[in-house]
C-alpha cells in the first residue's frame, strides 16, 4: 500500500511544477513584449576620424531613439563594414550585406565615388540607400528611387557662392577642383551659376588627389600668370590645405586675390590641423548652418563624452555637420522601419547557400523595400540640425553661412537663404526680397590682411604683355599710323590719333597696363582684311585688343566688347559745293516761299476790301466811281508795304484794323529784307546734292571708304552695287568728285564725322555735309567678351575725355582752322508761311471781327428800313435796298456836317431808295473836307 501511494505522490509533484512554470511563463510572456529584429547594414571608413563620428553618432541615435520609443516592435541590428575608403571593398561590402546579411537599408557609404555603385546594388534589390555624407550632384542623375541623401547636395551651395561673386562686382572666377567625382559633379551647376550674374569661368583648374607638392605649385604658377584673381575652391580638406600651403608659398595668398571655398571644406575644418589655418587667412568660406539649440548642446556633451570613452587615443574630436546627419538619418530609418513593421522582412529569390557569395545575379530583392522608401519619404520630425523631410529623396536646401578665415580660427560674417540672398544677420523679419546686388556682410579681412575687396582681376606681371591689334591703312594717316623698315618689312612704330589717345588712357588707368602693338597686316606691309576680319582676331584669341579707328556697331558687339566711344558719332553725306553768284533775275523771290507769297498777296487783297467796307460811307477818300474805289482800296492796303498810304482812315474800326496790319506787314518787310540780304551777300555757296534720295532717282554713284561698315548702310538705302565706289584716302575721295557721276566719279560720298572734319579741313570751300544724319556710337577700343579691362578702360576715357589732355591730342592731329563763311549743315534759305502763320491769324481774326460789329452797328441804324419790310418783297429786293443804303454817305457822322436841311435831306434819301419806288441815288455830297471847320 505504501509503495503505491509514494509513486501517485511524485506524479502529483511533478504535473504542479510544470503547471506552475507554464504560468510563470505566461506571466513573463505578457510583462516582455515581443520584438522584431530588423537587419540594416552601415558601410564607413572606420579609419577615417569622419567615419569614427558618423558611427558614434549612429550608435547615439539608435540608443536614443528606442530609449524615446520604448513600446516599438521592431529594433534596428547594425552590421558594420568597413570600406577602407576604396570604392571596390565598399561595392564588395554592400554586395555581402544584400545577398548574406539580407539587410533592408544601407546607411552610408562615406564618399560620393564609393555611394555611386552601391547606389545601383540598393535599387536592384531594393534596399534603401541613405548617405550622409555623399554630397555629389551626380548621384541624383542616377534616379534610383532607393537612393536617400541625408545630407545637402552640393549643388545646393552655388547660389549662395554666386551671390558672393555678384556682391563684389567680380566678372571671372577660376574654378579649382579635385579629379573625381565629388569635385566633377558640383562643376556645371557652378558655372550656370556664375552664367547668370554675367560672370564668366575662364578657366577650370582640375587637381588629382594624388597630386604632388611640385605638381600642385606647377599649377598654381599657371593661375598666376592669369588675369583673373577669385578662386573657388572645391575639394577636401585633405587637398584643400596642401593647395593654401603652396599657394602662400608662392605668393598667391597676398592683396588682390579672393578665395572661396565650398562646405567640402568649411564643413570639416575643425578635423583639420590648426597649423594649416595660417595659410588660409583672408579666405572665404560656406558653410550648412546649424541653429545652436538646448538639445543640440545637451547631445555636443554627450557625444564628446562617449567618443572619448570609445577613442581614447583621439584627443579634442570635434563633432561636425556629418556626424548630426548622421543622427538624423539613423533615426528617419529607425522610424520608417517601424511604420512597416507588419511587412515581410524577407528576400525574394535568394540562394544564400550558392557558392558564389558575392554572384550578382543571385541575390533577391527585399519584400519590404517599396513600402520602406514610402515611409521614408512621408517621414518628417524635428532633429538637431532642423526639420528633415525627404523631397524625391533629397534633403531641402537650408541656409548657409558666410566664414571668414582670420587669425587662429574662422568668424561668421553673414548668411545666404534661398529666399533673402546675403544677409549679415539671419532675421526674416527685416528682409523681404533676394538682394545680393550690394555686400550685405559683416567686416571682411582679405587676403594681405586687408579690408578692401579685391578688384578681382589683374594684368599678371609676369605674365604676357597684352597684344595689341591696329589697322593698316592707306589713307586718314592722322587716326593710325604704321611706319615700316623697308630693309626688313617689320613696323618700327605706330602712331596717330587713336594711338595717342589709347596711350593716355593706359596712363590713366589705376594700375599699370603693359601692352605691344601688333599691325594687322600682310608680310609685305599691305592690310591684311578689313576691320570686322581685324575684330574677328580679338574673338578667336589671337589679339587681346584692338586700338584704331574702330566703329561701335552693333553686329560687332556680339563677338567682342566695346569701351565708351571716344570721339563723336554718325555717319553724314558729303558733297561738292557750287558757287551761286551768277546772275539770277529772279533772285528777288527767292526770300519767300510761293506760299507765303501766295497768302500775303490774298492778305493785301483782304484787307483793303475790309478797310474799303469800314470807310465806304463815312470817309470820302472811299468813295467815287467803282473803279476809283476799287484802285484806292488796294492801293492803300499795298502802299502800307513801304508805309506811304497818304488816305486818311476816320473810323476807330478801320484804324484798328490797319494798326494790326502795319505790324504784320512790318514784320513781313524786314524778314524778307534780312533773307534777301543774306542771299546777296552772305551765302555764296550751295550743295550740288541736298537729298540722298535724289541720288537714287537719279542713279547718281555715291562713295564709301574702303572696309567701312558705311557699305551697308548704303545697300540698305537700296543703292545698287553699280551706284558704289570705294576709295582709300582723302585724296582718292577728291578725284572722284573731280570726275563727276557722269565719268566715273561720284557725286556723292557718305563717311563717319571724324572722317569727314578731316576732309573738309583739307579742301576747305569745296564741299559741305549735308542731311540725313545716320546715328552711331563712334569709335571705341575693342576687347574679348567679357573682359574684365573694358570697364576701367571706360573710365579712363572719360577721364581723358574730360580733361585738357584730349584737346591737346586733337589739336596735335587734326587741322582746326575753319573755312570763313562755310556752312556744314545746308537747309532751306526760303521763309515760308509756318513761320508767319500766328501773324496772318491774328490779322484775319481782327478784320473778320470789325466786320462783324461794323455789320451789327449798320443793321441798328437802319432798322427802321428792316421793320417796314413786309413779307411779299423779295430777298434780292431787300438786299439791293441795303445795299443802296450802304453806298449812301453816313450823314449823322462827324465828318459830314450838313446845313439846317440835313434832317430833311436824311428823311427825304430814305423815300427815294425806293420802298415805294426804285429810282437812282444822284444826290452827291460834297467833300467831308468843306466841313473841316465846322463842330
Amino acid at each position: 500500500m505504501r509503495s503505491l501511494t509514494k509513486p501517485i505522490s511524485f506524479h502529483l509533484l511533478c504535473i504542479c511544477l510544470f503547471i506552475n512554470t507554464l504560468l510563470l511563463d505566461g506571466v513573463v510572456t505578457h510583462n516582455i513584449p515581443t520584438t522584431t529584429p530588423v537587419n540594416v547594414g552601415v558601410v564607413l571608413d572606420l579609419d577615417s576620424l569622419v567615419g569614427k563620428i558618423g558611427l558614434s553618432c549612429i550608435n547615439m541615435a539608435l540608443s536614443d531613439f528606442y530609449a524615446i520609443h520604448p513600446h516599438y516592435k521592431t529594433r534596428l541590428v547594425f552590421n558594420i563594414r568597413d570600406s577602407k575608403q576604396d570604392v571596390v571593398t565598399a561595392a564588395a561590402a554592400a554586395l555581402d550585406l544584400i545577398k548574406n546579411v539580407q539587410v533592408q537599408a544601407i546607411i552610408g557609404p562615406r564618399t560620393s565615388m564609393e555611394a555611386n555603385f552601391v547606389i545601383n546594388l540598393g535599387n536592384k534589390s531594393q534596399v534603401p540607400i541613405i548617405s550622409f555624407s555623399a554630397t555629389s550632384p551626380s548621384l541624383t542623375s542616377l534616379r534610383s528611387p532607393y537612393f536617400f541623401r541625408a545630407t545637402q547636395n552640393d549643388s545646393s551651395q552655388v547660389k549662395a557662392i554666386s551671390a558672393i561673386v555678384q556682391a563684389f562686382g567680380w566678372r571671372e572666377a577660376v574654378l579649382i577642383y579635385i579629379d573625381n567625382e565629388f569635385g566633377e559633379g558640383i562643376i556645371p551647376y557652378l558655372t550656370d551659376a556664375l552664367q547668370e550674374i554675367n560672370a564668366r569661368v575662364p578657366y577650370r583648374s582640375v587637381i588629382t588627389s594624388s597630386a604632388s607638392d611640385d605638381q600642385i605649385s606647377q599649377e598654381l604658377y599657371k593661375l598666376m600668370t592669369m588675369p583673373t584673381r577669385v578662386f573657388i575652391v572645391h575639394m577636401p580638406p585633405s587637398l584643400g590645405t596642401r593647395l593654401f600651403a603652396m599657394a602662400k608659398q608662392i605668393g598667391m595668398m597676398g592683396e588682390g586675390y579672393a578665395w572661396i571655398v565650398t562646405d567640402g571644406m568649411t564643413n570639416l575644418w575643425s578635423l583639420t590641423d590648426p597649423s594649416t589655418i595660417d595659410s588660409m587667412q583672408g579666405v572665404l568660406g560656406v558653410r550648412t548652418y546649424v541653429p545652436r539649440t538646448n538639445e543640440l548642446e545637451d547631445f555636443r556633451v554627450r557625444w564628446k563624452r562617449k567618443f572619448q570613452q570609445d577613442n581614447p587615443s583621439i584627443i579634442n574630436a570635434e563633432l561636425n555637420i556629418f556626424g548630426l546627419w548622421a543622427y538624423d538619418a539613423t533615426f528617419a530609418l529607425a522610424m520608417a522601419i517601424e511604420n512597416v513593421s507588419m511587412g515581410n522582412f524577407s528576400f525574394r529569390g535568394t540562394n544564400v547557400s550558392s557558392s558564389t557569395g558575392t554572384d550578382l545575379e543571385t541575390f533577391g530583392a527585399s519584400q519590404i523595400g517599396p513600402q520602406l522608401i514610402q515611409a521614408l519619404s512621408n517621414a518628417k520630425f524635428r532633429s538637431l540640425t532642423g526639420d528633415i523631410h525627404f523631397v524625391s529623396g533629397q534633403l531641402q536646401t537650408s541656409a548657409f553661412q558666410i566664414v571668414n578665415v582670420n587669425g587662429n580660427g574662422e568668424r561668421r560674417v553673414g548668411f545666404w537663404t534661398p529666399k533673402i540672398g546675403l544677409v549679415r544677420q539671419l532675421n526674416l523679419a527685416n528682409r523681404s526680397t533676394n538682394s545680393t546686388y550690394k555686400p550685405n556682410l559683416g567686416p571682411l579681412i582679405w587676403p594681405g590682411d586687408t579690408t578692401s575687396p579685391p578688384r578681382g582681376w589683374e594684368i599678371p606681371t609676369n605674365g604676357k604683355k597684352l597684344r595689341i591689334g591696329v589697322p593698316v591703312m592707306v589713307g586718314f594717316s592722322q587716326f593710325v599710323k604704321v611706319i615700316w623698315d623697308p630693309n626688313s618689312h617689320t613696323a618700327t612704330s605706330v602712331t596717330g590719333y587713336c594711338i595717342d589717345v589709347f596711350n593716355a588712357v593706359m596712363a590713366a588707368m589705376p594700375y599699370a597696363v603693359t601692352y605691344e602693338f601688333i599691325p594687322f597686316a600682310t608680310p609685305d606691309g599691305k592690310s591684311a582684311g578689313t576691320y570686322n576680319d581685324l575684330i574677328f582676331q580679338v574673338y578667336n584669341g589671337t589679339y587681346d585688343a584692338v586700338v584704331g579707328d574702330i566703329t561701335i556697331v552693333a553686329n560687332r558687339s556680339r563677338y567682342v566688347d566695346f569701351t565708351l566711344p571716344y570721339t563723336e558719332s554718325g555717319v553724314s553725306m558729303v558733297v561738292p559745293i557750287r558757287d551761286s553768284k551768277r546772275k539770277n533775275a529772279w533772285v528777288f523771290s527767292k526770300p519767300l516761299t510761293w506760299d507765303l507769297w501766295v497768302t500775303s498777296a490774298c492778305f493785301f487783297v483782304f484787307i483793303g476790301f475790309v478797310v474799303w467796307v469800314l470807310e465806304h460811307r463815312i470817309n470820302v477818300d472811299f468813295r467815287g466811281p467803282p473803279l476809283y474805289q476799287a484802285g484806292t482800296s488796294f492801293w492803300f492796303s499795298f502802299s502800307t508795304m513801304v508805309f506811304a498810304h497818304r488816305e486818311r482812315v476816320v473810323s476807330n474800326l478801320a484804324r484798328f484794323v490797319v494798326t494790326i496790319w502795319c505790324f504784320v506787314v512790318l514784320i513781313l518787310t524786314q524778314s524778307y529784307t534780312a533773307s534777301l540780304t543774306s542771299l546777296l551777300t552772305v551765302e555764296k555757296l550751295q550743295p550740288t546734292v541736298t537729298d540722298i534720295n535724289e541720288l537714287l532717282r537719279k542713279g547718281e554713284k555715291v562713295g564709301f571708304q574702303q572696309g567701312s561698315f558705311v557699305e551697308g548702310i548704303l545697300k540698305g538705302l537700296h543703292f545698287s552695287e553699280s551706284q558704289l565706289i570705294s576709295y582709300r584716302s582723302p585724296e582718292e575721295r577728291h578725284d572722284l568728285f573731280v570726275k563727276g557721276s557722269a565719268n566715273d566719279g561720284i557725286a556723292a560720298a557718305l563717311d563717319e564725322i571724324p572722317y569727314l572734319k578731316l576732309f573738309l579741313a583739307k579742301y576747305c570751300g569745296k564741299y559741305t555735309t549735308v542731311e540725313p544724319t545716320f546715328k552711331t556710337d563712334g569709335f571705341g577700343f575693342v576687347f574679348p567678351r567679357g573682359c574684365p579691362l573694358v570697364a576701367d578702360v571706360s573710365r579712363a576715357i572719360l577721364n581723358v575725355t574730360e580733361s585738357e589732355k584730349m584737346k591737346q591730342i586733337e589739336d596735335a592731329w587734326f587741322n582746326k582752322e575753319s573755312c570763313p563763311g562755310s556752312n556744314t549743315m545746308v537747309s532751306s534759305d526760303s521763309l515760308g508761311v509756318e513761320s508767319f502763320w500766328g501773324l496772318f491769324l491774328i490779322a484775319g481774326v481782327a478784320s473778320i471781327s470789325t466786320l462783324i460789329i461794323f455789320a451789327a452797328m449798320f443793321l441798328y441804324e437802319q432798322r427802321h428800313v428792316l421793320l417796314r419790310f413786309n413779307s411779299e418783297i423779295a430777298i434780292w429786293r431787300r438786299i439791293r435796298i441795303m445795299s443802296r443804303l450802304f453806298d449812301q454817305r453816313d450823314l449823322s457822322s462827324h465828318t459830314f456836317r450838313k446845313s439846317e436841311l440835313e434832317d430833311k435831306s436824311g428823311n427825304d434819301s430814305v423815300q427815294s431808295i425806293g420802298i415805294a419806288g426804285d429810282s437812282s441815288n444822284t444826290n452827291c455830297p460834297p467833300s467831308p473836307s468843306s466841313y473841316s471847320n465846322q463842330t
